[in-house]
């Protein structure tokens, strides 16, 4: 007889679910799918995590932690943070896929997670705050309007792929220098 092991069903399910929303997005993922993928039962998913859209908010919200832990904004090397977070989504292209599903899905509605959300950016705008209350990083441009801008420079190239090897070359000296070209703007934007 098999030993059932919640916690690593729970972390089947889990990856599977990453991987069907990174490609589908909410609408479009399946719960069978993932549970055939995790081989699981459809009604452990449920009972774990809940219908489909709480699953994808619970899924986003773990790798959006993942990622603050792994990449937390040092506004003393914004150059070496530039590098490190387009290092972890060249790595971990899904988060991006997540994000980029959750804005066509909801919009500028609500998101279910919204406050969780605002504290956990709020944080990374404190550190932008702490920089330019220390005269490392300007302060010409709001700190919660310069974080979006520097992460926006660091990911679009992961968002939109296409645009990149059409805009920048595909080769991977095109690569490097678009990864140099994009840490000298975020260095102009700091600059003071």
């Amino acid at each position: 007889m098999a030993v059932r092991d919640p916690e690593a069903t729970k972390a089947r399910i889990f990856e599977a679910a990453v991987a069907e929303f990174a490609r589908h997005g909410i609408a479009g993922a399946r719960i069978d799918r993932i549970a055939a993928e995790a081989k699981a039962n459809k009604q452990l998913i449920y009972a774990y995590f809940g219908n489909k859209a709480e699953l994808f908010t619970h899924v986003l919200e773990k790798r959006m932690v993942d990622l603050a832990a792994a990449v937390p904004v040092d506004p003393d090397d914004i150059e070496g943070w530039i590098d490190r977070l387009m290092d972890y989504h060249a790595d971990h292209p899904e988060l991006l896929r997540l994000l980029f599903w959750e804005g066509l899905e909801y919009g500028d509605a609500e998101l279910p997670d919204e406050t969780e959300r605002q504290n956990h950016y709020t944080r990374k705008v404190a550190a932008v705050e702490d920089g330019q209350a220390r005269g490392v990083i300007t302060d010409a441009i709001p700190p919660r309007d310069l974080l979006f801008l520097l992460t926006a420079l660091a990911n679009w190239a992961v968002v939109v792929p296409q645009m990149k090897r059409i805009l920048a070359g595909g080769a991977e000296t095109d690569r490097d220098r678009l990864r140099a070209s994009i840490k000298e703007a975020a260095r102009r934007l700091v600059a003071r």
